[in-house]
């Protein structure tokens, strides 16, 4: 016979799991973002979205693209014969060809296919831009996809057929050294920027700071603080290469003895703490609920003269209602409003998310209804907060208001659920 508990949950599993095969799971993925891409674009020359009046130009070329591989042995050849047809949508458009780029984000031999028909095509299409070369997104587009799926070989063949066009950038290149960096692999992500000189591309303190970031965002801070002190000869330390390696103990992982010691590592290099270093290690301490610090680092960043800004009361609003001083975290809003700053969903969020913690759910149900009447729109993360206390019922009820809002659900959300459920 089955235990009491499970017996229990079965009726709810079995609502859930109907749910999550029906085609109400189906509306709801059906809205949701299709990629979780950390692509950033050019800010001024964003991914073209399609025309309102699109006649399947984009289809078109894609399944061009596709055939050509599919019938075909090798890239060359299957480049040969898209050079062969005269008819169908020519990849000329610089807006159409970083769409199909954009589409084929996760197949990157298809990518690497479509932007070298680009490039060939672009001397022949169209006298105004006879000769020009993709635009910089499209490059750009072809080494990420090509090193998000670890086909550095790819990377590398499009940053040489840049240099050889002559449309390296720098960018470029900090992609390629971003990929080697998620992949945890170190020593090519450090080679590659060294590798910039050769390529007669510009590798100054800024690139050098792009590197630095990459390594702690894929986790790997003690060797982007080695870097760091390693090559002081020739980037000169300040505040600012030390606020990178103080962001990956403070956020990517949260170390608060690893964040004192850089700290400390700082003072001993006769580096001053500007405001950012203050704000993040503010944040360090009100993650791991240490409202004494939280508010010591906060008093000593004023007394030094820096200005807080919103993310440090977001800090503040988060470990005072942790720390069960809801009030004071209130007033928090209204020294917000003394300061000239406004409330972000973040800070709402970060009163929200303790006090589901706490099973508080009949505060946090008020916090949010504040925040919605001030036309701020919930995120993800405010539902999963929810999510992760509530019942059956109530959780199907949220599902549906994250789709009206826009913000999912995702898959990450059907499986907390399924976990909640089945616990």
């Amino acid at each position: 016979m089955a235990p009491p508990l499970a017996a229990a949950l079965r009726p709810h599993l079995s609502r859930l799991g109907q749910t999550l095969s029906s085609p109400f799971l189906r509306l709801f993925t059906s809205h949701c973002p299709s990629d979780q891409s950390d692509f950033e674009p050019d800010p001024d020359h964003p991914i073209p979205s399609a025309p309102d009046n699109d006649d399947g130009e984009l289809a078109s070329f894609l399944h061009r693209i596709s055939s050509a591989a599919s019938s075909t042995s090798s890239p060359k050849e299957a480049l040969s014969l898209l050079l062969s047809l005269s008819t169908g949508p020519s990849p000329a458009s610089p807006a159409l060809l970083v769409r199909a780029l954009w589409e084929l984000r996760r197949d990157p031999d298809a990518a690497a296919l479509a932007l070298r028909y680009g490039d060939e095509c672009s001397a022949v299409d169209g006298a105004d831009e006879a000769g020009l070369p993709p635009p910089p997104d499209a490059w750009h587009l072809a080494v990420w996809t090509a090193g998000k799926a670890r086909r550095f070989d790819l990377a590398w063949a499009v940053v040489r057929r840049m240099r050889n066009r002559g449309v390296l950038t720098r960018r470029a290149m900090v992609i390629l050294i971003g990929r080697y960096a998620a992949a945890n692999e170190v020593n090519k992500a450090v080679k590659t920027f060294d590798a910039m000189e050769k390529f007669k591309v510009e590798s100054d303190q800024s690139v050098f700071y792009s590197l630095l970031r990459a390594l702690c965002k894929s986790k790997n801070i003690e060797d982007a603080e080695e870097l760091l002190l390693l090559r002081k000869k020739f980037f000169p330390l300040t505040a600012e290469g030390f606020n990178i390696i103080l962001d990956g103990w403070c956020n990517v992982i949260t170390d608060v003895a690893e964040a004192k010691r850089v700290w400390r590592e700082m003072s001993n290099h006769c580096i001053t703490p500007d405001g950012m270093s203050y704000t993040l290690m503010i944040s360090c301490f009100s993650k791991v609920g240490n409202l004494f610090d939280t508010l010591r680092v906060y008093d000593e960043m004023k007394k030094r003269g820096w200005i807080p800004g919103i993310g440090v009361y977001n800090s503040l609003v988060y470990v005072l209602t942790r720390e069960n001083c809801v009030k004071d975290a209130h007033n928090i809003f209204s020294k917000l409003t003394d300061e000239g700053l406004q409330p972000d969903v973040e800070t709402y969020n970060n009163m929200i998310v303790p006090l589901c913690e706490s099973c508080k759910l009949d505060e946090a149900r008020m916090v949010m209804e504040s925040m919605i009447l001030k036309g701020i729109v919930p995120t993800i993360s405010t539902y999963h907060a929810f999510l992760k206390q509530e019942g059956i019922d109530e959780s199907l009820k949220l599902l549906q208001k994250m789709k009206e809002d826009g913000c999912g659900p995702k898959s990450d959300t059907f499986l907390m659920l399924i976990d909640n459920f089945s616990c």
